[in-house]
C-alpha cells in the first residue's frame, strides 16, 4: 500500500558517496547509450508485448470484490484483441493469458526474447488515503515524490512470492526495500526514455479524454518489470481500487472497454510516430 502524497525531495534520500557513484554511473551510461544510438535506423513497429499484472498466487491490491490480478488481465485481453483486430501487421504477445503466476523477470524476458518494439504493463493503484483517484502512467526512472518511490515498492514487493528471488541473478542482488536501488537501476533504462514517455503522454491523453477518471499524468519511479525490458515501455495503473468511486469503473465489463481502448488509441498513434512511411 502506498503511504502519504507528499512530495519529498530525491537528493535528500542519497548519502554523499552514493551521489559521487550514482553521477558516474549515469555519465557512463550516458555515453554507451549515444554510441549505441548513434546512426541507428528508426525500427519497423510490428510487435507489442502485454503484460496483465499479477495473477495466480499473487493477487496485487484488493478493493471490496475486485482483485487486481482480475482487472488486468480483463483489460490486457480486451487491448490485444483490438491490436490483432485494427493494427494490420502488428503482433501481440501477452506474458500471460490465464490466472497465472509469472516472475518479474521473467515478464520483461517475454519481450526481449521476442525483440518487442513496446513493452505495456497494466497494473491498478492502491492507497491507504481512500480519497486518493485516477489514472497514472509510469516510464523507468527516478521517482520525485515519496509517493512515486512507495508506488515501485508496493509493485516490486512481488518479487517476494518468487522462490529463492535473494538469489535470482536476473535481479542483481535488488533489495526493494533499499532507496539507493532505485536510484541505481533506474538509470538503466535511459536509452528509451524519451519514446516511453511519448507513449504514456499519449495514454494519459486518451484516459483523460475517453474515461471518468481524472489524470494523475505521466510519472517516473523504478519498476523491476521495466528495468531490463530493451524496448521504450510503461506501466500503466489504471486506477485505484481503493477508492470507491475507482473501483466501480473498473469492475465493469464496459469500463475496461473503454480503458481498453484508450490504450489502444495511444497504441495507434505511437506507430504512426515510429513506423518508417
Amino acid at each position: 500500500m502506498i503511504g502519504n502524497l507528499h512530495e519529498t525531495n530525491t537528493e535528500c534520500l542519497i548519502p554523499g558517496k552514493m551521489k559521487q557513484k550514482i553521477l558516474i554511473l549515469g555519465l557512463v551510461l550516458t555515453f554507451i547509450v549515444s554510441s549505441s544510438f548513434n546512426g541507428a535506423e528508426e525500427n519497423v513497429f510490428d510487435l507489442v508485448v502485454i503484460d496483465a499484472g499479477h495473477g495466480g498466487n499473487d493477487p496485487g491490491c484488493n478493493g471490496g470484490t475486485s482483485k487486481e490480478k482480475e482487472v488486468t488481465l480483463a483489460i490486457a485481453l480486451k487491448l490485444g484483441k483490438l491490436i490483432e483486430d485494427s493494427l494490420k501487421g502488428v503482433k501481440v504477445i501477452y506474458t500471460r493469458k490465464t490466472d497465472k503466476f509469472i516472475e518479474l523477470s521473467e515478464r520483461s524476458n517475454i519481450a526481449n526474447k521476442n525483440n518487442a518494439d513496446l513493452f505495456i504493463s497494466i497494473h491498478c493503484n492502491a492507497n491507504d488515503n481512500k480519497e486518493a483517484s485516477g489514472t497514472e502512467t509510469y516510464v523507468m526512472g527516478l521517482h520525485k515524490t515519496e509517493s512515486q518511490l512507495q508506488v515501485s515498492k508496493r509493485e516490486n514487493s512481488v518479487i517476494k512470492l518468487e522462490k529463492d528471488y535473494e538469489n535470482n541473478k536476473s535481479y542483481g542482488e535488488f533489495d526493494p526495500n533499499s532507496n539507493e536501488a532505485y536510484i541505481i537501476f533506474s538509470l538503466i533504462q535511459n536509452a528509451y526514455m524519451t519514446q516511453s514517455q511519448k507513449f504514456a503522454a499519449q495514454v494519459e491523453s486518451e484516459f483523460k479524454k475517453n474515461t471518468p477518471l481524472k489524470s494523475r499524468g505521466v510519472k517516473q519511479a523504478g519498476f523491476l518489470v521495466l528495468w531490463k525490458s530493451t524496448m521504450p515501455g510503461v506501466l500503466i495503473e489504471t486506477g485505484f481500487l481503493t477508492n470507491e468511486n475507482d473501483r466501480k469503473v473498473l469492475a465493469k465489463d464496459s469500463s475496461q472497454n473503454v480503458m481498453a481502448k484508450s490504450i489502444f488509441n495511444a497504441v495507434k498513434k505511437y506507430k504512426q510516430g515510429t513506423t518508417k512511411k
